[in-house]
């Protein structure tokens, strides 16, 4: 038995370290209404997972100014996104940054040159549809 609980222990280590690099290939895409068709209008709706819950509170307080934009909303719809992308956050990135392309674990799997996010068919670091074609399907891994 002693030396069955190292195994197991081991085991279960490697298996975490697994999961949590590869929680983010694939998340549940946006399947609420309002934030597909609210969010959607201007950018891929990005699925709740990808931010903590702080992240997608401190967004949905700053939608007056939203990158640059406003993006005000109706207090109902807006405290419905609220409600679902709070809900549905991402558990493993850091709570401070309100983009996505800040995130630890993004800016550890897409170490490019800027000449990447400058192409024409690319543009941005949020246009995930560059290279992940799935991506509103929540599906991020290498295509």
């Amino acid at each position: 038995m002693r030396m069955r609980l190292p195994l197991l222990l081991f085991c279960l280590m490697v298996g975490a370290g697994v999961s949590e690099a590869n929680e983010l290939e694939r998340v549940p895409p946006v399947a609420h209404a309002a934030t597909a068709n609210e969010c959607g209008e201007c950018h891929m709706a990005f699925p709740p997972a990808l931010l903590p819950a702080g992240s997608w509170t401190r967004i949905m307080d700053g939608l007056n100014d939203h990158f640059g934009e406003n993006a005000g909303l109706p207090r109902d719809t807006a405290a419905a996104i609220r409600q679902y992308l709070t809900t549905h956050a991402g558990r493993v990135a850091d709570p401070r940054p309100t983009r996505i392309t800040e995130q630890p674990w993004f800016m550890r799997v897409h170490r490019y040159p800027p000449s990447v996010w400058q192409r024409p068919d690319v543009r941005s670091k949020a246009n995930c549809l560059a290279c992940h074609p799935r991506a509103e399907q929540g599906i991020f891994d290498d295509d």
